[in-house]
């Protein structure tokens, strides 16, 4: 082994028994909080895709859906049942951020730090309040980060296989885990770690990943590449409406938030310049280079969010090599500030990111002023209701061919969870991977159809009548809200095989 790939012997000890507290309560916090609203959209649509596992889908790979459908198969259709593994995931990152700081050379108030302003941030406490690729997602990147860090301070080269699985995992996951893997690829050829080029561990992760990822990848073949539809409409329908605007800016808003933003930069800056952080400078190759494809790529802010604890966690260790180096006068008034900056920045993140507010409430208009998360939680079963009295207003006989369309994937998952009890059949649409799901045998003759206007529903072959409005509770203004009505048409004059593959649609 190189001289300068020796495994490191002075590393400090891990404060295991605080990270993992940490970790627990921070899982504790979610598991109490998680069943305060309802699902959102998204959940609703991951739901469905549950109950029908494939190798692959329309919006995402297949790993949520699966993990999904293990949280159903093991405590039911319930939210705390449903979100308990993005608790997990984020009470992962949690552990994992302390362990970085420790690896990076930082002692037990590193680690603990490190490990606390996790759940500083919005992003991660928002993540673990939801079940969305975003939550594993983050997951991921934070393991490969550590595992990359253990094998650039000398660890056994067996660690790459490791890092091949978490790479084929995240792929699996979401696709952006690729803008992950070319940054640890800049990482392997930009530092010394470019001698494992000849290790076949480091052939046999790469080949690892690779196995792991291929049954997604045959699925995306034989569906014609899909996804590259998909995300082509999303990014126009982004660009359109002005979402890709301000990457960089938001890094300072959503990465970690604003009041961590001095410790992450405080943590690049000693990856990057810092003599003893020689080893660590993989870290720095891990964010820079996603970042610079997420902007030419015209990406959202908050794809690059799941890089942040690392950096979060270098800075945790510069800042406590930092202040052993002040003088106790200014050791003083440094922690006293962190003793004000640290509480209060999980508190936003609580009264941000974690549903505990009522609606209506305080709380929930600042959190509502930030996202709509939470917003999107609301109303689901009452939508279904409104449904089911239009659906069982119709005769018997023209209930039989009757059919629900929706517009949107979650007003299809809403129909699918909540309309069985309601004697309602399954919601057809042509969104995502619902268009594969088809519109039924026999075709509809009557459709209630929801999430469209009278400009919309114009040009529909029927006779199309308005049947009712939703209404969503205690006011809450949501997608939903924005076309509340419920159409009847009848008489429909379609040619369903013919005309079923011009509907099809992405969001």
């Amino acid at each position: 082994m190189p001289a300068d790939s020796a495994p490191i012997t002075t590393l400090p000890r891990i404060a295991w028994r605080w990270l993992l507290a940490l970790a627990l309560a921070r899982l504790a916090l979610h598991v109490a909080t998680n069943g305060q609203y309802g699902f959102h959209r998204d959940e609703l649509a991951v739901l469905d895709d549950a109950r029908q596992l494939a190798w692959g889908y329309v919006a995402y790979p297949p790993l949520t859906p699966f993990l999904a459908h293990v949280s159903m198969q093991l405590f039911g259709e319930t939210t705390f049942g449903y979100r308990l593994p993005s608790a997990l995931a984020q009470a992962l990152a949690t552990l994992l951020a302390g362990l970085i700081a420790r690896e990076l050379g930082g002692n037990r108030t590193a680690q603990c730090l490190a490990a606390f302003v996790i759940a500083c941030v919005p992003f991660s406490m928002l993540a673990g309040s939801m079940l969305q690729y975003t939550s594993p997602d983050y997951l991921w990147w934070v393991l490969a980060a550590w595992l990359l860090l253990k094998l650039a301070t000398g660890g056994d080269r067996r660690w790459w296989l490791a890092l091949g699985l978490v790479i084929g995992l995240g792929m699996m996951t979401r696709y952006t885990m690729l803008f992950c893997a070319a940054g640890i690829v800049a990482a392997v050829l930009a530092t010394p770690l470019r001698r494992d080029l000849r290790s076949p561990w480091l052939w046999g992760g790469v080949t690892l990943s690779l196995l792991v990822f291929a049954p997604n990848a045959w699925w995306q073949w034989r569906h014609d590449f899909v996804y590259l539809d998909f995300v082509a409409h999303i990014h126009a329908r982004d660009m359109r409406i002005g979402r890709t605007e301000g990457f960089l800016i938001g890094q300072l808003l959503v990465g970690a938030g604003p009041l961590l933003v001095p410790l992450w930069l405080a943590g690049l800056a000693w990856l990057a310049l810092a003599k003893q952080a020689i080893r660590g400078r993989v870290l720095a190759w891990l964010y820079a280079v996603p970042l610079l494809l997420f902007w030419l790529a015209g990406a959202r802010d908050y794809y690059l969010a799941p890089a942040y604890p690392m950096l979060l966690a270098a800075g945790a260790v510069a800042l406590e090599a930092g202040m052993s180096r002040l003088r106790p006068a200014f050791r003083r008034w440094a922690s006293a500030g962190a003793a004000v900056v640290l509480p209060a920045a999980f508190a936003a993140a609580v009264a941000i990111a974690l549903p505990v507010s009522p609606i209506g409430s305080a709380g929930w208009r600042i959190s509502r002023s930030v996202h709509d998360n939470f917003a999107e939680q609301v109303g689901w079963p009452e939508l279904v209701a409104q449904v089911a009295q239009v659906y069982h207003a119709l005769p018997e006989a023209e209930r039989k061919h009757a059919a629900i369309y929706a517009n949107n994937y979650g007003e299809a998952g809403a129909i699918n969870l909540y309309g069985p009890r309601l004697g309602l059949p399954r919601a057809i649409s042509a969104i995502n991977s619902y268009w594969y799901r088809g519109y039924g045998d026999p075709p509809p003759t009557t459709v209630i159809v929801l999430g469209d206007d009278a400009q919309g529903i114009s040009d529909t072959p029927g006779d199309c009548t308005l049947a009712g409005r939703v209404r969503i509770p205690h006011g809450v203004e949501n997608e939903e809200s924005g076309h509340p009505d419920i159409y009847l048409c009848r008489n429909l004059r379609i040619d369903w095989a013919k005309a079923w593959p011009l509907m099809r649609s992405f969001g």
